[in-house]
């Protein structure tokens, strides 16, 4: 019994062939600026940096970064450059976990402040409301 053939794709007359190229590789950066609670001395830039060179996965194995991922830090902000899929969303989880993890997590909250930037900002407090409870 023979063996069928596949059947190959016809395209309209006159259209061209679809050629499927490789995509366009992309470079994603990403910073967060952590200067409000460095400059107040209640969080270290360089053991942020190394907490995130820990936890941050490349397909799914943590200190994967090989070419792919390189965190740079100059002064109190971070730069994660990625050439690789990288989402913002999981530098925020990671952020808050860091947070967390120091205690700091009830101070400090992480706030988009642009389309590629986290900024660490303090939680506003409402002084009208410890006057009035001093006034009671």
């Amino acid at each position: 019994m023979p063996a069928k053939k596949a059947k190959a794709k016809v395209n309209k007359k006159g259209a061209k062939p679809v050629v499927k190229g490789k995509k366009k590789r992309q470079t994603l950066h990403f910073t967060i600026d952590s200067s409000l609670p460095v400059e107040d001395g209640i969080m270290d830039a360089a053991n942020f940096e190394t907490f995130l060179q820990d936890r941050i996965k490349v397909d799914g194995k943590t200190k994967n970064f090989g070419n792919n991922v390189s965190i740079e830090r100059k002064k109190s902000k971070l730069t994660i450059t990625s050439n690789v899929h990288f989402s913002k969303r999981y530098l925020k989880y990671l952020t808050k976990k860091y947070l967390k993890k120091n205690n700091l997590r009830d101070w400090l909250r992480v706030v988009a402040s642009g389309k590629e930037t986290y900024d660490l900002r303090y939680f506003q407090i409402n002084q009208e409301e410890d006057e009035d409870e001093d006034e009671d």
